[in-house]
């Protein structure tokens, strides 16, 4: 029961904040005050929020550096469609809840408790709640791509990175996050381009014109990834580089 709170505070941060830097930097959205007749406004905003929210989790969580690194390993082994979308989806899900977990505990702590207490308001809750969840992304935020967004934005230089607004925070996180998540998929094809090619030479200088090397190296790489237990391997290293 607990864990499902965390993780509804988290998300719960991650929509509305993302609602307060992006839709209304300056003075704030209509009819999320203490107002009633602001009512159906709020309505509307937190549908809006429903339909974005997956777009917002990977542009804020680690769910964008696991999804490429999986397809891209995927791609190394020649298997085309297994494991499925939906398996590699829910794997990452399942590893981004467990590396936010902490995250979501802190915004539970710091803006959900008090919230539901009525001793802040929804903003302040707002205000609260996206702190953990900047502090994660700026771990990963490299200073290249912040500078970038900061020009792009033309803000004046922050003194320190938790100066950074959010809305500069979450595309540099995404692009930094791609960055890796390449350079991982890159040294994972490596080994299977080498089995490939030796393949491809051992049929060819056998004079097997006919025979497509991908027939043989797909059993041969998935044999060797199975014998090295790769998922246990890969999935290791990729929670330790959050950590």
């Amino acid at each position: 029961m607990r864990d499902g709170k965390l993780w509804a505070a988290l998300t719960a941060a991650i929509g509305l904040s993302s609602c307060r830097a992006f839709a209304a930097p300056a003075g704030g959205l209509p009819g999320l005050g203490a107002s009633s007749n602001g009512l159906p406004w709020t309505i509307v905003v937190l549908l809006t929020l429903l339909t974005l929210l997956p777009a917002l989790m990977l542009a804020m969580t680690p769910l964008l550096r696991l999804l490429v690194i999986f397809h891209f390993l995927r791609q190394a082994l020649g298997t085309q469609s297994v494991p499925t979308n939906q398996t590699l989806v829910g794997l990452s899900l399942v590893l981004t809840f467990f590396l936010m977990q902490p995250v979501g505990a802190a915004i539970y702590q710091q803006a959900w408790e008090p919230l539901d207490a009525k001793q802040i308001s929804l903003w302040q809750a707002i205000d609260r709640g996206s702190e953990p969840l900047r502090h994660f992304m700026l771990k990963f935020v490299r200073e290249k791509d912040a500078a970038l967004f900061v020009e792009l934005a033309r803000l004046p230089a922050p003194r320190s990175p938790e100066d950074l607004p959010m809305r500069v925070v979450a595309p540099a996180y995404m692009l930094s996050e791609l960055k890796v998540a390449f350079q991982i998929g890159a040294v994972l094809f490596l080994p299977f381009l080498v089995i490939d090619l030796v393949v491809a030479s051992i049929t060819t200088s056998m004079g097997m014109l006919q025979l497509p090397p991908v027939v043989i190296s797909t059993p041969i790489k998935i044999l060797l990834f199975v014998m090295v237990d790769g998922w246990n391997l890969l999935v290791g290293s990729l929670m330790k580089s959050f950590t």
